[in-house]
């Protein structure tokens, strides 16, 4: 049996169980992951977030972050915001701006007065390569051809530190979300499998997304979904520098400067809970 003090957390209702193991060095293994993210029987979250010594010099901590499914994967918007929120109200640090190490590199988290966090994402990856994509065709298109069965998706591809695919739909309340996003997610032209956005433009500064994240399945709210999204549909000409995504769970704000700067994501996230488990 495992004791783990934990922090339940979410952000958009994409929620997060969140440990310090600094503290308690437990091991991380992907059935204890999974039993914990079990809604009936465990505590139930989207993402396992975790707190770690810094692995190098530049970051106060190591960000941690595994997928109900065990995985562990690069990168989590959401869950970033919540990080920033949970080191900081437990004293771990009094800086206001936080530098992190993620599997996905460095990121940044400012936290604000009116108690939202803004995440510095990086600069989105579009070259197939670097997402990974296999593309039928070399470099960074616009717009790649995806083949799901019968039909054939024109979808854009992008890396925010873990990988993202984006189909525009009419309207996501219709859009068939439960059965493309797990087919479209282990596609054999993404073998990292993919997290998949479904996009429905308002006008340039306001669109509407839900998201099947990988590993997880469709989640209230999904950060990097998010960023990669307006990324993706900004290079299109169709959206401006400044986007408000709405999701099931809430609203972002996002802001892409330019081609080579970093995405800001700003957005709220709450504590919901501290307990104890013996797994």
């Amino acid at each position: 049996m495992k004791s783990i003090t934990f922090t339940k957390m979410h952000g958009l209702g994409n929620d997060f169980m969140v440990i310090d193991n600094q503290q308690q060095n437990i091991r991380l293994e992907p059935e204890l992951i999974r039993s914990l993210s079990d809604r009936h029987t465990g505590i139930g979250f989207d993402q396992l977030l975790v707190v770690e010594a810094p692995s190098v010099a530049e970051a106060e901590f190591d960000y941690r972050i595994f997928n109900a499914d065990g995985d562990e994967v690069e990168h989590c918007g959401n869950g970033a915001r919540c990080f920033a929120r949970f080191v900081s109200e437990r004293g771990m640090t009094d800086n206001r701006v936080i530098r992190v190490n993620t599997r996905g590199g460095l990121i940044t988290l400012r936290l604000q007065e009116d108690g939202q966090v803004m995440v510095q994402m990086g600069v989105p990856v579009f070259e197939p390569a670097g997402v990974p994509f296999l593309a039928d065709e070399p470099g960074a298109a616009l717009y790649h051809d995806l083949q799901v069965g019968e039909a054939v998706y024109r979808v854009g591809v992008a890396s925010i530190g873990n990988p993202h695919v984006l189909l525009q739909v009419e309207n996501v309340d219709t859009a068939d979300v439960e059965g493309l996003g797990p087919q479209i997610e282990n596609h054999p032209k993404f073998p990292r499998r993919v997290n998949v956005s479904f996009m429905q433009i308002i006008d340039r500064q306001n669109v509407r997304l839900r998201v099947f994240e990988r590993g997880v399945g469709e989640t209230q709210a999904c950060g990097s979904g998010a960023c990669a999204a307006m990324a993706i549909a900004q290079r299109q000409g169709l959206l401006d520098k400044t986007v408000s995504v709405t999701l099931p769970g809430g609203v972002l704000k996002i802001h892409w400067p330019n081609e080579n700067s970093s995405i800001e994501m700003t957005g709220p996230c709450s504590t919901v809970f501290e307990g104890h488990t013996r797994m």
